[in-house]
């Protein structure tokens, strides 16, 4: 099961948007790329977390690769959506040296960046 429809960042303008101003957060298998949303002082609204993965055929030239890579990182911001903030807009950018990696690296890694990153609440 992917990401709700809320939390997907599709349109490519937006991924623009997030690589032009987010905060850069590395790591050796996976970069973050982290976007904070401004809202209108004194609204109530709650802004969806809108998440998008990139992963370059350089890493690997198999589609079947790359989608395994993708499901499980969609299964892990699935499980983190409640302790992030509102409002953010995250790239998360896979590298080479992550193919390698088995599910409980890919969370560990994550969450380090995310907690680096300032935007990862809670236990």
């Amino acid at each position: 099961m992917g990401l709700p429809k809320a939390n997907r960042l599709k349109q490519r303008q937006d991924f623009d948007r997030v690589y032009k101003s987010g905060k850069r957060r590395r790591a050796t298998g996976l970069h973050l790329v982290v976007l904070r949303t401004s809202r209108f002082v004194g609204s109530s609204e709650v802004l969806p977390i809108q998440v998008g993965i990139s992963i370059s055929k350089k890493v690997s030239k198999r589609a079947v690769v790359r989608n395994r890579i993708k499901r499980q990182l969609k299964a892990i911001v699935r499980q983190l959506l409640p302790r992030l903030e509102s409002g953010l807009r995250m790239v998360i950018l896979v590298r080479s040296e992550a193919l390698t990696y088995e599910y409980g690296e890919f969370l560990q890694e994550l969450e380090q960046l995310l907690v680096n990153a300032e935007v990862l609440h809670g236990d």
